[in-house]
């Protein structure tokens, strides 16, 4: 009885992939959140690429880290790790996306699926992607710390309040319903100079400003966003 139950899961399953016109590869059942796309309009923009891209006859907006891409192209992405944004507005494009996936990366190859314990082990802080800028010199502001004492003493702040002040290297408007600011003062602590900061406020590129948030250690957002330090719910301090 098990056997024949068996089975039937194989062929319901295989039946499900024939009705999307697509015969399932040993890649696919190796990982079946991996997509294939054909990318059919790039538009890019200072942070991210978008791509309008097509599987199996529907067409949907994906978006990337900014990156070379070419309309033609066949990619593969893991939509296990993508983040699902509807009516998303891009402020830097003026538009407004009805659905846009976020997602981690892209391959010209087929991506191999990773468990979830594999995948802890190998995830690193987004903010250690970015290059610290030179010719920043910005002191902590008054009762606050620099970015360098915060990683140092990263354990004595968790949960806690604190003044930051720092320049604005890198903006993400409207992510999950909040804004992502980097901030970096010139500091450095073992390699982390940069601080991701969460908030409802608007600054500008190249601003020097000073926020007040709560320090949370480890931030697992999913979808590859997680942050060894960040500070949440921020508020600009004038």
């Amino acid at each position: 009885m098990k056997s024949f139950l068996v089975i039937i899961a194989i062929l319901v399953a295989f039946t499900g992939c024939v009705k999307k016109n697509k015969v399932p590869t040993a890649q696919t059942l190796a990982n079946p959140a991996m997509h294939e796309v054909k990318v059919g309009e790039v538009v890019q923009t200072s942070n991210y690429t978008y791509l309008k891209v097509s599987e199996n006859n529907a067409e949907f907006w994906i978006a990337v880290g900014r990156q070379e891409a070419t309309p033609g192209e066949v990619y593969y992405y893991d939509h296990g790790q993508a983040l699902e944004m509807t009516n998303f507005n891009s402020k830097e494009l003026n538009r407004v996306f009805e659905t846009v996936y976020f997602v981690n990366s892209i391959s010209k190859e087929p991506i191999a699926a990773v468990a979830a314990d594999d995948h802890a082990h190998d995830m690193k802080p987004v903010q250690a992607t970015l290059t610290e800028k030179e010719g920043i010199s910005v002191a902590p502001a008054q009762d606050g710390l620099s970015i360098a004492k915060l990683y140092a003493d990263r354990s004595n702040y968790a949960g806690k309040k604190v003044k930051m002040k720092g320049q604005v290297v890198k903006i993400n408007e409207g992510v999950m319903d909040k804004n992502w600011i980097h901030i970096q003062d010139g500091t450095n602590d073992a390699g982390n100079f940069d601080l991701t900061i969460t908030t409802q406020d608007g600054v500008k590129m190249d601003d020097v400003v000073t926020f007040e948030g709560t320090i949370t250690l480890k931030k697992d957002f999913g979808y590859g966003y997680f942050y060894e330090v960040i500070m949440e719910d921020a508020k600009v301090v004038k």
